[in-house]
């Protein structure tokens, strides 16, 4: 029997109806397939806040473009919109709710589940050659967990008052009374603690998951030192999250109760400590950078030796590099508070850990020139997109060592250089996720995207993205402040005006360049050429299954003889 035709009978044998494969389904690749799409789905969420954001502060108090298609009589009626935009013009209120509910989306709804959700879940298992997670049923549920979280999330548009107001970092007390005006109404900050709380859950399921499946799972001859980078990655993730999701989630009851019961965890008035919620949340919150950025690491990792064609540079440092950020992570949280009045001899603690956690960062960066270095490189959409993020990194690495300086960091602490910052290195991760999906779509859903719409894609991206991005840094050490709802009621910001502008522009722009990859991707799922088992030509084991992989993976339990990046040298015939 031919292998096509194994691998077609493997699948007959465990057809199962549509409500088991589709939704309630305990196969990992269909739960990473759930966790792609309600991820990419927020991610369309997500950017459209951003859009009004932008427009807010480019033009502001001018009503929203499409706005004025609408009728009279959809003003003066109850919808929530109506309320919050006036007439197409942003309020202040909901002005608020747009930074928070888009940074929120963005890092807990989009990044996350993408690239731990549907890459861990997608990927682990056929990495190391096994048949599926080690607990299945916790695996579909982590899932179901999520779309709960979600949807509370998104229903908190609509609630009396609004979605939370209070920023990402939702501050107290700011957040945790009610009562204060211009902030929103009760339910838009309890829903957004009851979404986060849920979501929690949901992140600890699947990292149980993760660790079993990668110390218990491993198929014959898969030691620790031939796991692929990418599976490194997410195995260290998986034990970030462990540890810092309770961190969070605790907070976020400790906030609720004060909301909701009168305790005063957070509240002065009640013997509180309003700094106490800052602490919780950035001692959780600096890993949290890093369970966002390392997937991104590992996706980069993966794909330079496959389009260099030679092994990456320095696996072992690889390795240890990304446990030394792990390390290093929980030790950094305070460079977050410089401004809180903390001690400066505890400050400078703050620095010097801040400054030495940029040590492993550089060798992961350094290793990947090293395996640029003399390769034979082959500039296809997932080494583009790879290679953009490692630039991407580099300068919002650069600029983290100014922030991490304290006496700098007093100066330009809540100005627009953090969100240049934040955005090269958080949003800079959105050109791993999009590195991750052109490399791994044949192996997920057995087509090619286009490569040529890939490239256009990546190039108005980048373009874009830096044209948005990098004038920031310009505003930032111009004392332009961030979560502003207007500029323009500021004199000294006023000559700013025309930057604000450009910028938005350029933020126009990049999200429509996101077309070409929505229709690259959908067209794909359904006219796109035939994958074969291997086109990139990879070494690791994932690529040994049928594309798309059937139940159980592969045909049999394969055994591992050599590591994952044993590339011939271009310097040896």
């Amino acid at each position: 029997m031919s292998e096509a035709a194994a691998a077609h009978a493997h699948a007959e044998h465990h057809k199962q109806g549509f409500v088991a494969t589709y939704i309630f389904s305990f196969d990992h690749k269909m739960i990473g397939r759930q966790f792609l799409f309600s991820g990419l789905l927020m991610l369309i969420v997500g950017g459209l806040l951003a859009m009004m954001v932008r427009w807010q502060l480019g033009y502001p108090e001018e009503p929203l473009p499409i706005t004025g298609w609408f009728s009279d009589e959809f003003w003066d009626g109850e919808s929530w919109f109506a309320a919050a935009a006036p007439y197409g013009v942003v309020t202040s209120e909901f002005y608020n709710t747009l930074f928070t509910m888009h940074a929120t989306i963005m890092i807990f709804f989009v990044v996350m589940p993408i690239m731990v959700g549907a890459f861990g879940n997608f990927l682990i298992p056929i990495s190391i050659g096994a048949d599926d997670m080690a607990f299945p049923t916790l695996n579909m549920l982590s899932f179901w967990t999520a779309v709960p979280a979600m949807i509370l999330m998104l229903l908190s548009f609509v609630v009396p008052g609004g979605a939370a107001g209070g920023g990402w970092t939702s501050y107290a007390p700011l957040a945790a009374v009610p009562d204060y005006a211009g902030v929103d109404g009760p339910w838009g900050v309890n829903l957004w603690l009851i979404s986060l709380f849920i979501l929690g859950f949901s992140s600890l399921m699947g990292s149980i998951n993760y660790i079993t499946t990668l110390i218990n799972m491993r198929a014959p001859g898969m030691t620790w030192d031939r796991l692929p980078l990418m599976i490194w990655a997410l195995f260290i993730v998986a034990i970030l999250l462990l540890l810092a999701l309770p961190v969070l989630t605790s907070g976020l009851a400790m906030m609720f109760f004060d909301r909701m019961m009168g305790t005063h965890f957070f509240l002065p008035e009640g013997g509180g400590e309003p700094l106490l919620w800052q602490h919780i949340f950035w001692f959780f919150g600096h890993p949290e950078v890093y369970i966002l950025v390392l997937p991104a690491m590992g996706v980069t990792s993966e794909i330079l030796p496959v389009f260099c064609r030679k092994p990456i540079f320095g696996y072992r440092a690889m390795v240890l590099s990304m446990v030394a950020i792990a390390f290093l992570s929980w030790v950094v949280w305070g460079h977050h508070m410089f401004q809180s009045g903390m001690n400066p001899a505890l400050g400078t603690a703050f620095t010097l850990t801040t400054m030495l956690i940029a040590i492993p960062s550089a060798i992961k960066t350094f290793n990947w020139l090293g395996t640029l270095w003399g390769g034979s490189i082959r500039f296809t959409s997932p080494m583009l997109f790879s290679l953009g993020f490692v630039f991407l990194f580099l300068i919002g690495g650069l600029s983290g060592v100014f922030m991490g300086s304290m006496a700098v960091d007093v100066f330009i602490h809540d100005t627009y250089y953090i969100v240049a910052h934040i955005h090269y290195v958080v949003a800079g991760i959105i050109f791993g996720v999009f590195a991750g999906l052109y490399y791994w779509f044949p192996k997920m859903f057995g087509r090619m995207m286009s490569e040529f719409w890939g490239k256009v894609h990546f190039w108005l991206t980048f373009i874009f993205f830096n044209l948005t991005f990098f004038p920031m840094h310009f505003l930032g050490v111009g004392g332009h402040m961030r979560r502003i709802y207007n500029p323009n009621q500021y004199e000294f910001l006023e000559h700013f005006a025309g930057m604000n502008e450009f910028i938005t522009v350029s933020a126009l722009l990049l999200g429509a360049s996101q077309i070409f990859f929505l229709l690259n991707f959908v067209l794909s799922l359904f006219f796109g050429r035939r994958a074969e088992r291997n086109p990139w030509q990879a070494n690791t084991l994932e690529w040994v299954a049928p594309s798309p992989p059937p139940h159980g993976n592969f045909e049999a339990t394969p055994t591992v003889y050599h590591g994952a990046y044993e590339y011939s040298s271009p310097f040896v015939e």
